[in-house]
């Protein structure tokens, strides 16, 4: 039985499409107009041992939010839709990881039930052209689409750059524990 989903979303700001699946092997085909979104969800792909294809566009000479939150939504979804009835899974997940000067934690239960705690606490500022509060955004719409429940915590760290990425390689790490 295969835990693969595809999900596709098209809005008046965005079209995204999605390909997952939860035993892959680890490969991401990433295209959004955000390249350091692209290396986010790379990342998520990468530590999470999932197989993602994604192709995003969206309106971002507006800004990144819209392209960022429907993305994270329908990657949610592709994760929610993968697991089926959940039988079997280890539905709990958790990572501390560090990178450089930076270490967050995610912990993560594949409940059915929707919320989302953001202990980031990140100034407002851009990370090439990612606004940092898009982090939060970003992780707040994969709660919503995979109807989980989703803390994320930086312990450490200035370096916006290491707290980002360290954050998103622990919520793979974290999916990776939890869907086993």
């Amino acid at each position: 039985m295969t835990r693969s989903a595809t999900v596709t979303r098209t809005t008046r700001e965005t079209s995204i499409s999605v390909t997952l699946d939860l035993d892959g092997q680890g490969v991401g085909d990433i295209q959004t107009p955000i390249p350091f979104l692209s290396h986010m969800v790379d990342q998520l792909a990468r530590h999470g041992g999932i197989d993602l294809t994604v192709r995003a566009t969206g309106d971002v000479e507006i800004d990144g939010h819209h392209t960022t939150e429907d993305l994270a939504i329908v990657i949610g979804r592709a994760v929610e839709q993968a697991l089926g009835d959940r039988r079997g899974i280890r539905r709990y997940g958790e990572a501390t990881l560090p990178m450089d000067e930076a270490l967050c934690q995610v912990a993560l239960d594949l409940s059915g039930r929707t919320y989302y705690v953001d202990r980031l606490s990140l100034p407002k500022a851009r990370v090439g052209t990612f606004d940092t509060e898009l982090a939060g955004v970003f992780f707040e719409g994969f709660a919503r689409g995979a109807m989980c429940n989703l803390h994320v915590r930086r312990i450490e760290g200035d370096n916006l750059h290491h707290v980002i990425e360290c954050s998103f390689k622990a919520l793979a790490r974290a999916l990776r524990d939890a869907v086993r």
